[in-house]
């Protein structure tokens, strides 16, 4: 079984960490390392995963797992360059981080894989894109989709793409989030206690995703079912449209995209 290192002990990778021992990984063929040795020994003892740097982490590892914050992926790359061996895959989680970004600070030829995770990989639930750099392997693309498919699901896509996806499964869910609490919001306005109105929501949001992914039928198809003529459902879509929502949230994940592509440009 190969070693896998992750760099960066927050909350992603934790939640890959605890992931891949769940699906059957062996704890001690994988390290973490972390700039906070409380944090990063704290995981170990929950997990029983070895703890070491940065360096020595790459050296033993045969798959690298970036989870550091954006600016601080410039230093760590520079701390493990000399210990990427020929033959090493490189994935990374860090939002804005091209693979060309990531090979030219890497040695020569070593394969990189950038990933757009999103937090529902926290319940396993996760939603991955994954694209490859120009020198990655098939099989290390493979690797990269066992990794992320231990907590949720993975997609294969070309890395043009993945500023689109930041924007719809990346950043999707603090649209649900949104939409939640103004439904909780209404149903408090509306004399509701706020822990009634709050179960009703989730459940019916949990009970909706699950008609979507379990009849496959269009979303039109399962609107237009609860959607009586002339009843409640309409008179709440009709205010819905009146107010430009559909239009709102297109415009939203066109800014969430747009400014993807800036900061992967370097613009912050």
């Amino acid at each position: 079984m190969t070693t896998t290192a992750i760099f960066g002990a927050g909350v992603m990778g934790e939640t890959l960490v605890s992931g891949l021992i769940r699906s059957g990984r062996t704890p001690g063929d994988l390290v973490v390392t972390g700039r906070s040795p409380d944090k990063v020994n704290a995981l170990a003892e929950r997990h029983g995963v070895r703890v070491m740097a940065n360096a020595d982490a790459a050296d033993v590892a045969d798959t690298l797992v970036l989870c550091v914050k954006p600016q601080d992926m410039a230093a760590l790359l520079e701390e493990i360059h000399d210990h990427v061996a020929p033959g090493d895959a490189v994935v990374s989680l860090a939002a804005g981080i091209t693979t060309e970004y990531l090979e030219s600070r890497l040695p020569e030829g070593t394969s990189v894989i950038r990933v757009m995770p999103n937090t529902p990989a926290l319940v396993d639930q996760g939603m991955a894109g994954i694209s490859p750099g120009r020198h990655c392997t098939d099989d290390h693309l493979a690797e990269a989709e066992a990794l992320l498919s231990s907590c949720g699901k993975v997609v294969r896509l070309p890395e043009k793409h993945l500023d689109a996806v930041t924007a719809i499964s990346g950043s999707g869910p603090a649209y649900i989030f949104y939409v939640v609490e103004a439904m909780i919001e209404a149903g408090v306005v509306l004399g509701l206690p706020r822990a009634t109105a709050t179960e009703l929501v989730v459940q019916t949001l949990y009970g909706a995703a699950t008609m979507l992914k379990e009849t496959k039928e269009h979303p039109t198809v399962l609107r237009e079912q609860v959607s009586s003529p002339g009843g409640t459902t309409v008179a709440a879509l009709r205010q819905l449209d009146d107010h430009k929502v559909r239009a709102a949230f297109v415009t939203a994940i066109e800014a969430a995209a747009a400014r993807s592509k800036e900061l992967a440009s370097g613009q912050v």
